[in-house]
């Protein structure tokens, strides 16, 4: 496990120094870094939008997505607590950090744990999407450690830890998801938004 440990700092160490020397690269991982959530959230939507007039089972596995992706984010908090990473730029003072030093856990990464759950959801709705998701996720997990913000085992567990959580979720809860959505379907609500496209299906 050290060595381990020993090669995710040693890749930290020479991303950051890519980093120092590839000025023109640093407004565009920043904005990335901070306001990448806009793209899953976006490719979530569309993934409902475009199942809204499918079967109970395909519209509940569009929903999951969103679902699953907050849910993965949220049992990555017990998580990082337990192992209490210290973010890079305090093991390494002298380090180039892009971003707005955080005083949370490293290790998984939110950011990588949410882009991981998001791309295995959005697989499930369509995989043309999914591998929207999934490239936007690897590039995520890139620029957090780009930026300074994580360790390469940060967000490589993240992206793990998001797809797991996703994918057994899934498993675990698609027939009463499916049947929530089938009873939702008859709500005057729920109705008026998905009677047009009925119509044009």
């Amino acid at each position: 496990m050290s060595s381990l440990l020993d090669l995710s700092t040693t890749l930290f160490l020479r991303v950051n120094d890519f980093a120092r020397t590839s000025t023109w690269l640093h407004a565009p991982a920043v904005a990335y870094a901070k306001y990448g959530l806009v793209v899953f959230a976006a490719l979530l939507v569309v993934g409902v939008w475009r199942r809204r007039s499918s079967g109970d089972r395909e519209l509940a596995a569009a929903l999951w997505a969103g679902l699953g992706t907050l849910l993965a984010v949220a049992v990555n908090q017990p998580v990082a607590a337990l192992v209490a990473e210290a973010r890079p730029y305090a093991a390494h003072p002298s380090v180039l950090v892009l971003v707005d030093r955080s005083t949370d856990w490293s290790f998984p990464s939110d950011h990588s744990v949410m882009a991981g759950a998001a791309a295995m959801g959005l697989f499930l709705v369509s995989r043309r999407l999914g591998a929207v998701a999934a490239v936007a996720a690897v590039l995520m997990a890139a620029v957090r450690v780009y930026v300074g913000a994580h360790y390469p085992l940060d967000v490589m567990a993240g992206l793990a830890l998001g797809a797991v959580v996703s994918a057994l979720g899934w498993l675990l809860l698609r027939r009463p998801l499916a049947w929530l959505v089938h009873h939702g379907r008859s709500l005057p609500v729920v109705d008026r938004v998905l009677a047009p496209a009925a119509a044009e299906a």
